[in-house]
């Protein structure tokens, strides 16, 4: 099972450097609503089988275009929904530097808790959770390798590569993603591959074509009964890919 990570369009709280955490009403700006209309072409031929979004706004408009074009509502999650930044919500990023607690966020995110919020711990497992969630009820509905969206925010996106990729939630600062950047983890019964991070080309198509037949066996070796069917080559290339 493949899914392309999207971080929402850049928004109007974006351009006015405020953290606009779960603050309603947050719209895409005029580059924004530009890159939400892009990602038609960005994703034209690949099979993508469905639709995911926090339930904010500035997601929701993202990806209006993208689901208009291939015919699919979009399944609205509240566990890939922005960070719950509690009283730092609607401030001013300048403002924050001078907190304490922003070096925590930078230095050692798995112990920071946004006052009246939740941790970045916390956002991690839900996040992952909800992921790994879709994952099996598409496998389900589809079978093989179904490539699907999850549309969320910039620190949840983080959170779950920083797992897909076995680092440590401390390591998440060094990720990038970027406003309509796409992040493409492909997971399969032995271990996550990490695909794409930051991508924001003009077409995301490298590495995301169909498994082939043949590939590796279902249940082959590494395959784990209860993940069902191998969605693709489980084992690493030894020496890096050939293709």
């Amino acid at each position: 099972m493949t899914v392309i990570l999207l971080r929402h369009g850049r928004s109007v709280a974006n351009t006015a450097h405020i953290l606009a955490g779960r603050s309603e009403g947050v719209e895409l700006d005029e580059k924004g609503v530009a890159q939400a209309a892009a990602l038609v072409e960005r994703l034209d031929g690949l099979a993508v089988t469905a639709l995911v979004r926090s339930p904010l706004l500035r997601c929701r408009r993202t990806l209006e275009p993208l689901a208009a074009a291939l015919g699919l509502e979009p399944l609205i999650d509240e566990r890939l929904a922005e960070v719950d930044y509690g009283q730092w919500t609607g401030r001013q990023l300048s403002d924050l530097l001078a907190e304490p607690l922003w070096s925590v966020v930078q230095q050692q995110p798995s112990a920071a808790v946004f006052p009246d919020g939740e941790g970045l711990a916390q956002v991690q497992a839900r996040a992952v959770a909800a992921v790994r969630e879709h994952d099996r009820r598409l496998r389900a509905e589809h079978g093989g390798d179904a490539l699907w969206v999850a549309c969320t925010h910039g620190d949840v996106i983080k959170a779950v590569l920083a797992d897909a990729l076995g680092a440590h939630l401390d390591s998440f600062q060094r990720i990038t993603a970027d406003p309509a950047s796409m992040s493409v983890v492909r997971y399969t019964a032995t271990r996550p591959f990490v695909l794409h991070v930051n991508h924001t080309g003009a077409q995301l198509a490298a590495a995301l074509s169909a498994v082939r037949p043949g590939d590796r066996p279902a249940d082959g070796p590494g395959d784990s009964p209860a993940d069902g069917p191998a969605d693709g080559p489980a084992d690493a290339v030894v020496g890096g890919s050939t293709d």
